[in-house]
């Protein structure tokens, strides 16, 4: 009965727990947004710079890079950089777009920025699932829950004794 009672309880934490992945996946995806929104504005700010000097993007950063002045090398290996964060964070949101609802947790366990993630975590306010994927990963998180916990309780049952059978 104990046992029970305790797989049922554990289950329920598993539930709980487990639905709160798609509302984390979410809250990151609007922070990739946001980060794939401000990254936009500085690459597009570079651009027009460098338009307005007659130069492409490519030229610009070359130029910069072979400047005498330390400064202009520095920002161009800086907007480089940042041109290549916008490439893949665009990447990113688009294979957790393109994922759909239940292939998108696989997704973003595997190609999560972790600076986004942690920051995300930070702000992170749990919520109640409203989804079939939140759904979903509920009653997976009771299954797991329950099962690890009623397979425990089998592990360590005390064994009764096997009644003899007198002649």
């Amino acid at each position: 009965m104990l046992a029970r009672t305790l797989a049922l309880a554990f289950g329920l934490i598993g539930a709980i727990a487990a639905s709160q992945a798609p509302e984390f996946a979410q809250q990151y995806r609007q922070r990739l947004g946001g980060a794939i929104d401000e990254l936009r504005r500085v690459v597009d700010s570079f651009d027009r710079d460098a338009r307005s000097s007659g130069l492409e993007r490519r030229e610009a950063l070359e130029r910069m890079a072979r400047s005498a002045d330390d400064l202009q090398r520095r920002h161009s290996v800086s907007v480089t950089g940042q041109i290549m964060r916008l490439q893949l964070l665009q990447s990113d949101r688009d294979a957790l777009r393109d994922a759909g609802p239940f292939l998108r947790l696989i997704v973003f366990a595997s190609r999560a920025d972790s600076d986004i993630a942690r920051r995300a975590f930070d702000d992170f306010e749990p919520a109640v699932p409203t989804t079939a994927e939140g759904a979903v990963a509920a009653g997976a998180g009771f299954v797991a829950g329950w099962g690890l916990t009623r397979l425990l309780a089998r592990l360590f049952r005390k064994r009764r004794p096997e009644k003899t059978v007198r002649a």
